[in-house]
């Protein structure tokens, strides 16, 4: 039986699509009908709104209100319900922008080990139906489902429709999934039909819907590099399929040649449960802009106390610690360095932070942000022939995160944290 039709209300199944587009069972109108249906099995799983759905299932009264999770005087938009994107909010949006935009919304302070415990719950129903997992953040994953169909009791496309339901009855939150070929098409179908959806793209139909949609779509393709596509006469990814891949290969190298395989739908990556994150990081903005060394270190010791307990509550190290600061103007000043040996400490992770951050001094900023870029698993690192400063720092702050995991976060303080 060539499965092409499934009830996303009731789990109806059958070989083609009923007339009417309903369901014969259950009269719903939510059917998932494609001919390719029971042969994709790579999906893009997206919760819609994450930080706002969490705040908007645990607080009834907020339903009907716009709701952006972000704030701080010069803060930004973490993420923001429907609502509020209707008035225009977006994710990133500075707050003063937001809050002129759609004035009514309720803000909410992130809180993230709520939303850390939610997306573990999410992605632990996943899991139950395959290893093949791959994270981006703690709001999305690609998926395979290959091989499953006898273990799971159904293809996948019935397995991730049964799964959507799951995670609505039994979570309360709703995600959005897209089935398709590969993981580029996979991450656009999941983008098609936001919040509560679920999108197909098969290789008949992927050309299509890829042509007149612009190069900005294409991953990789920002801002900057958007532009030269454009003035380089290359306005969608119908251009770039048009295009030599020769061309394309003179004018931006082995870029060119990933642009021409996107264009024409082709994207040979596996999903990757061991390349689930590249990099962690904490930042945060002032009130006021800030200039002189003792302020800017007094804000990013608590950063690195709460990166580096992060990064020992996931069992993970690097060697790369990269600085962040943003100017008044809003340009961006990143600077990176490498350790002699993987850092999971405050200390560790505030000494490099300060070395980075002195050339930098003398003008003002608004954000200050430090991160560990290309993380890995803490067991995996080399254990150190000598009892270094930083593995004598790690004992210590292990210790005082079982401290404060009993007594409570105030139990153990900084003297540095005083200062502040």
């Amino acid at each position: 039986m060539a499965l092409t039709a499934i009830c996303r209300d009731c789990l109806w199944t059958g070989e083609a699509a009923p007339a009417a587009n309903r369901c014969p069972a259950c009269d719903g109108m939510r059917l998932v009908c494609d001919a390719e249906l029971d042969q994709l099995s790579l999906a893009h799983l997206d919760c819609d709104a994450f930080y706002a759905s969490v705040e908007k299932r645990d607080r009834p009264e907020l339903r009907d209100r716009p709701v952006i999770v972000g704030g701080g005087v010069r803060g930004v938009v973490s993420t923001c319900c429907y609502i509020a994107r209707l008035h225009g909010v977006h994710s990133a949006m500075p707050m003063f922008k937001a809050l002129k935009a759609c004035p009514d919304a309720v803000v909410l302070k992130p809180d993230f080990t709520k939303y850390v415990t939610e997306s573990r719950r999410i992605f632990g129903l996943v899991r139950e139906l395959t290893p093949l997992v791959q994270t981006l953040s703690l709001d999305e994953a690609w998926i395979d489902l290959s091989g499953t169909e006898r273990l799971n009791g159904g293809s996948p496309a019935f397995q991730l429709i049964r799964l959507q339901k799951r995670i609505e009855e039994e979570i309360g939150l709703t995600v959005s999934i897209g089935l398709a070929p590969n993981r580029f098409l996979a991450k656009m179908a999941s983008e098609m039909d936001k919040p509560r959806g679920f999108s197909v793209v098969n290789l008949a139909n992927a050309m299509s819907i890829l042509a007149p949609r612009s190069v900005r779509a294409l991953p990789g393709v920002g801002p900057v590099f958007g532009r030269t596509l454009r003035s380089d006469g290359f306005d969608t990814i119908g251009d770039l399929a048009r295009a030599d891949v020769r061309d394309l290969v003179k004018r931006y190298g082995e870029t060119g040649l990933r642009l021409h395989e996107l264009s024409h739908a082709r994207d040979a990556r596996p999903v990757r449960p061991d390349h689930d994150r590249k990099g962690m990081s904490a930042e945060t903005t002032f009130n006021t802009d800030l200039t002189a060394a003792e302020d800017m270190e007094a804000e990013l010791w608590p950063l690195c106390e709460k990166l580096a307990s992060k990064a020992r509550h996931d069992g993970v190290a690097s060697r790369t610690v990269v600085l962040k600061l943003r100017r008044p103007d809003f340009k961006i000043v990143t600077r990176r360095t490498t350790a002699a040996e993987p850092v999971q400490t405050a200390r560790g992770l505030f000494a490099a932070g300060r070395a980075l951050l002195k050339p930098e001094l003398g003008r003002p900023y608004r954000l200050i942000g430090i991160g560990l870029a290309d993380v890995h698993e803490a067991a995996e690192a080399p254990s150190a022939l000598f009892d270094t400063a930083e593995a004598r720092t790690l004992k210590t702050e292990t210790a005082i995160d079982a401290l404060r995991a009993k007594f409570g976060k105030g139990a153990v303080v900084a003297g540095r944290a005083l200062k502040r």
